[in-house]
């Protein structure tokens, strides 16, 4: 089911950043072995102001190599920023451990999303939704469903659409969506972004 002209409240996004790697082998292990990626300028071309409600959040997840590009790619949309909404600290998949994921100079373990608005804030619904989520990774760049659940506990059961959705491929994998309109290259899309 494909909604054409659908305004949204809550634009939740998770774009497929493409970064420079510093060696052979670390192109092994980067993000584009896993899924398709898109330069800046190809992710700034999306017309996100078109489906956005003049009162609009925009929730971002954003790697701290990408951080810069997150920032400036929400400003090209027409948000602005305005604090970190979420931080995800990884654990490992079979372990109550702290994941040790790769990094430029540290060993990353830690995403976050953004928060950026258009127009008026939306209205905080509930006071005691957490930053931090210590949460156990799925695979390659799979963010925790708990994060959905979240927004919405924040923000309410309003129009939202999840921009680049990366699908778990389970049996009932329109489940993970309920309430969600979606948009990416891993996912049945009930979106068409306009041009």
């Amino acid at each position: 089911m494909e909604s054409v002209g659908k305004k949204y409240n809550i634009i939740y996004a998770d774009p497929p950043w493409q970064f420079k790697v510093w060696s052979n082998r670390g192109m092994g292990r980067s993000a584009e072995n896993h899924y398709s990626t898109q330069s800046f300028q190809s992710l700034t071309a999306f017309n996100i102001p078109a489906i956005c409600e003049n009162d609009c959040v925009l929730l971002m997840w954003a790697t701290f190599p990408c951080l810069k590009s997150a920032l400036e790619l929400a400003e090209a949309w027409g948000f602005v920023y305005k604090t970190v909404a979420f931080t995800w600290i990884k654990q490992n998949k079979n372990n109550e451990k702290l994941f040790k994921g790769m990094g430029y100079y540290t060993r990353a373990n830690a995403e976050v999303v953004l928060l950026f608005t258009k127009g008026k804030p939306l209205k905080r619904l509930c006071r005691n939704v957490e930053q931090v989520l210590i949460s156990k990774r799925d695979k390659h760049s799979k963010k925790p469903k708990e994060i959905r659940e979240r927004i919405v506990n924040l923000f309410g059961d309003v129009p939202r659409v999840e921009l680049f959705a990366r699908s778990c491929g389970s049996l009932f994998s329109n489940e993970e969506f309920k309430g969600w309109d979606v948009f990416g290259n891993e996912v049945s899309n009930s979106i068409k972004l306009p041009e």
